[in-house]
């Protein structure tokens, strides 16, 4: 599948740019997929695929050559690409929040594409309205602004981190209604459904009209909403809507959280995400990366405050592992 798939983008693109790299060309330009941009369930190779011919075009424009990738969103009349999709299908896409270009405004974004100097370009017709209820991957955090938010990477994650917090915040007794009604709420937004009236708590999933992108679409969202770590296959494994809730409970709930270990889990959530945002740009990474190691080695130290030496070991430079020798057997 990858070598098919590979073969007829990455092989005739870059044949075609080793061919014409010396030729004084106008033009070089490239149709890929957002599917490479936006993650496209059970199409590994195709977004692959396309990313390629978006990173074949910014080599292209570094190196002073004519060069334009557009991965393409999807357009409304039937191509040989999307003939074998059935009307659900097409249905489904509209409900992810990416909508359908009319052959006219396809033709006008490529004309607006080609008087730009960007090398990627992406004509893309979305659904703010239907991102604004979803889990977004972070490439489209700038295009959703909530309420009372700015847009950026803390807009789309608020509402995510307070669906973990409210349902751990809730009384014990109350968490199963909590958490079945989250689930019923994130089975609707995968189906397109604006209320769960239809989305019964006994209601097997085929009935409701999942397949296997719907599944992973769901198995996303619900791992982006409680923080648990999901099986690509958890809707098929437990394949009700209260079936799903009672799973996620088991690995919300299975332990009383500790509000100490709570606090300082959000803590590390909020410098790591300050870390990578500035990571380019420190000076002199290893410092930090140094700070980090002896920090994760008191953290896993023992009870008398000494740190674990397998922990010190695993995680030591050359020079620091010398250090560590002399420290505890004296220098030789």
């Amino acid at each position: 599948q990858l070598d098919r798939v590979l073969r007829s983008k990455i092989d005739a693109a870059f044949n075609l740019h080793d061919l014409t790299q010396h030729h004084p060309l106008n033009a070089f330009v490239l149709f890929s997929s957002a599917a490479g941009l936006l993650g496209s369930p059970g199409q590994g190779n195709y977004a692959a695929a396309n990313v390629f011919l978006d990173a074949l075009a910014a080599h292209r424009a570094a190196s002073g050559l004519p060069a334009q990738s557009l991965p393409w969103g999807l357009w409304s009349e039937r191509s040989e690409l999307t003939a074998s999709l059935s009307d659900g299908e097409r249905e489904h896409t509209g409900h992810s929040g990416v909508l359908g270009l009319s052959s006219g405004e396809a033709l006008d974004l490529f004309d607006a594409a080609r008087s730009s100097d960007e090398p990627v370009l992406v004509p893309i017709r979305l659904d703010h309205t239907v991102l604004r209820r979803q889990d977004i991957p972070p490439v489209l955090w700038h295009e959703v602004r909530r309420p009372g938010q700015a847009a950026g990477p803390g807009s789309a994650r608020p509402a995510v981190a307070s669906a973990r917090e409210r349902l751990l915040g809730l009384p014990e007794e109350e968490r199963p209604a909590g958490l079945l009604d989250l689930v019923r709420t994130h089975v609707a937004a995968v189906l397109g459904h604006s209320t769960t009236g239809s989305v019964t708590a006994e209601r097997a999933f085929k009935e409701l009209g999942f397949d296997s992108l719907t599944a992973v679409q769901l198995r996303n969202q619900l791992a982006a909403a409680t923080g648990v770590k999901l099986a690509p296959t958890v809707v098929f494994d437990h394949p009700t809507p209260a079936a799903l809730a009672e799973h996620l409970g088991g690995e919300l709930f299975g332990e009383a959280p500790d509000p100490d270990s709570v606090a300082v889990l959000q803590e590390l959530d909020r410098l790591e995400s300050a870390l990578l945002s500035s990571l380019s740009r420190l000076p002199d990474p290893e410092q930090v990366s140094s700070r980090l190691r002896a920090l994760a080695a008191k953290v896993a130290g023992t009870g008398d405050g000494s740190p674990d030496m397998d922990q010190e070991i695993a995680s030591a430079t050359a020079d620091e592992l010398l250090g560590l020798i002399d420290k505890e057997f004296g220098s030789v």
